[in-house]
């Protein structure tokens, strides 16, 4: 197995693509290349650059690509919130709630890269 896939944050963000697929296909067609693409990429995003970070050479780039996936969650969170607004998903808390965890660890994750 891979570093990248045994890590807690690198599988939560897994789980977090198939909800993000399995959401949007609620979506009315004309958003398929609106927000579901967005949606689905940032999603995507989020567990790639933990797993091309981690495979890079140094703490520094890790750490570097782990930000990235730090953004692409924000953008992700934000993106659930226009569906929201939009009246395409009714509750999100469950999703929020994976995003919050994910950048809680990428958070702790980042803060233990710096301090070795």
């Amino acid at each position: 197995m891979r570093k990248h896939q045994e890590l807690r944050v690198w599988q939560q963000s897994m789980d977090l693509v198939e909800q993000i697929y399995s959401i949007t296909n609620t979506f009315p067609d004309g958003e398929r290349y609106g927000l579901i693409s967005q949606m689905r990429r940032c999603a995507v995003s989020v567990p790639s650059n933990i797993a091309e970070g981690a495979a890079r050479g140094s703490t520094q780039e890790f750490i570097r690509f782990l930000y990235i996936s730090q953004g692409s969650l924000s953008e992700l969170e934000t993106q659930i919130l226009i569906a929201n607004r939009l009246n395409y998903l009714s509750d999100i808390s469950v999703n929020i709630n994976s995003i919050q965890q994910i950048s809680s660890q990428l958070g702790g994750l980042i803060k233990h890269l710096k301090s070795r």
